[in-house]
């Protein structure tokens, strides 16, 4: 993505912090995975929306009308060493050069220097919670700012989120975002393919897994956006089994929700398949409704309605459904209002998707359900799982675990399906797992 996004973005940003006020926010921490192994490091989603900088150990700092330069970062120096151990970073030169900070400072100075661009701020906008060494840090420098009132020196007397400002801004993708949205969706769309047609009875859940890991490298994504799902006959009852370690029977149904990441942006596609290839009778009739009420929602997917109406219509039409197959019994009216549908749809319809796959932003404004608008990305995923041991429903029911997701950007008229490449008809998916 180019600088000149970034430094939109930062201009956005400033804008809302305002003159007289200061924002503050830190990179990720690396993580330690086991003694001196740190995990794989994955930048902090709203320092990188603003930053660019992939690097930890660094603190951005947003000083709007700052004569100097409004735009300063902390970051660690350049170092040798380091260079030849983990390869190119950036430095204090990179940090300006290559990142477009106005002026940087080495992190160890921090203390040192921070303080003093706090002096007579009236607000502070920061990230409270995400890093407590900077949390206690800011409101001991606070602190002794207030002790220097009679020297004329004013402490900030307010700190206020700088979330909720970069949450709704990160709820609307730019050109540039769409483009490596559909590009994770596009390569993750590949990825599902090669699952439905390398699944072989008796394989282990986690060689599916290694399948979709492998089409989502060759590609070029290097990450998975979230622990992959692969989740085999009554495995797919559990929401977020992520253990990936049973054998593939041939009467499961297998559920995949996986994903890639590009350049910190997600992908989050969920498909359900019969390893034999074929669905059985009651498999094929609780698939088909889900399918439906997948398709009949995402057919209201457009700019002015409300998310939750679409989530509401997924409940009736689901329950509708049900009653149908007589899972439920009694009327449509109060099982909906008695939630009786929760036994078998128990999460809501879709989130939003962006740089995290659960991403950022309010769903209700002033205590009202938001509308969708054009630039919103989201996804509509809605599942029916019948528990093994649900002993209210005819044994042919028991077990069955299906899910079927798509990542939808608003657009100006409607919507388009991002992950669109993955079949998801009964007969598209019978087809291509017939074909090997």
């Amino acid at each position: 993505m180019q600088q000149l996004e970034f430094e939109q973005r930062r201009k956005n940003v400033m804008a809302q912090i305002g003159q007289g006020n200061i924002g503050l926010i830190p990179s990720a921490p690396e993580r330690i995975r086991n003694r001196d192994i740190d995990y794989p490091f994955r930048q902090d989603s709203d320092f990188y929306y603003l930053t660019g900088f992939n690097e930890s150990g660094a603190l951005a700092v947003f000083i709007p009308g700052r004569e100097q330069g409004q735009y300063i970062l902390f970051c660690r120096e350049f170092d040798e060493k380091k260079k030849l151990w983990e390869g190119a970073h950036s430095g204090l030169e990179g940090a300006t050069t290559h990142y477009g900070a106005d002026d940087s400072f080495p992190i160890d100075d921090l203390t040192d220097i921070l303080p003093g661009m706090i002096e007579n701020k009236g607000k502070v906008y920061y990230p409270m919670g995400r890093d407590s060494e900077l949390d206690h840090h800011l409101l001991e420098w606070i602190n002794h700012l207030k002790m220097q009132s009679r020297t004329g020196i004013n402490a900030p007397s307010e700190l206020v989120s700088l979330e909720h400002i970069l949450h709704e801004m990160r709820l609307f993708k730019s050109a540039a975002e769409l483009k490596l949205m559909r590009k994770a969706a596009q390569i993750s769309a590949k990825a599902h393919i090669r699952a439905m047609k390398c699944c072989k009875v008796g394989m282990y859940e986690y060689q599916i897994e290694a399948e979709i890991i492998h089409e989502l490298m060759s590609n070029g994504l290097r990450a998975v956006a979230y622990p992959s799902i692969v989740a085999s006959g009554k495995n797919a009852c559990i929401l977020h089994y992520v253990n990936n370690d049973s054998k593939l029977g041939k009467n499961d149904l297998l559920l995949i929700d996986a994903g890639g990441e590009c350049e910190h942006y997600a992908a989050d596609i969920t498909r359900t398949f019969p390893v034999s290839g074929k669905f059985s009778p009651a498999q094929k009739q609780l698939y088909q409704l889900v399918l439906e009420v997948q398709l009949a929602t995402i057919e209201m997917i457009k700019p002015g309605i409300a998310w939750n109406d679409i989530h509401q219509r997924s409940i009736r039409m689901m329950t509708i459904g049900l009653v149908k197959l007589g899972l439920l019994t009694g009327s449509i009216d109060k099982l909906i209002k008695d939630e009786k549908y929760k036994k078998f749809y128990m999460h809501r319809l879709g989130h939003w998707l962006g740089m995290d796959v659960h991403d950022v932003g309010d769903y209700k404004v002033e205590e009202e359900w938001r509308v969708l608008e054009p630039g919103m990305v989201v996804t509509v995923e809605p599942g029916l799982y019948v528990q093994p041991d649900c002993d209210t429903v005819a044994a042919k029911w028991r077990g069955i675990g299906i899910r079927i997701e798509d990542d939808i950007l608003v657009t100006k008229k409607g919507y388009e399906v991002l992950s669109a490449d993955v079949p998801k008809t009964i007969v598209e998916i019978e087809r291509i797992m017939q074909e090997n």
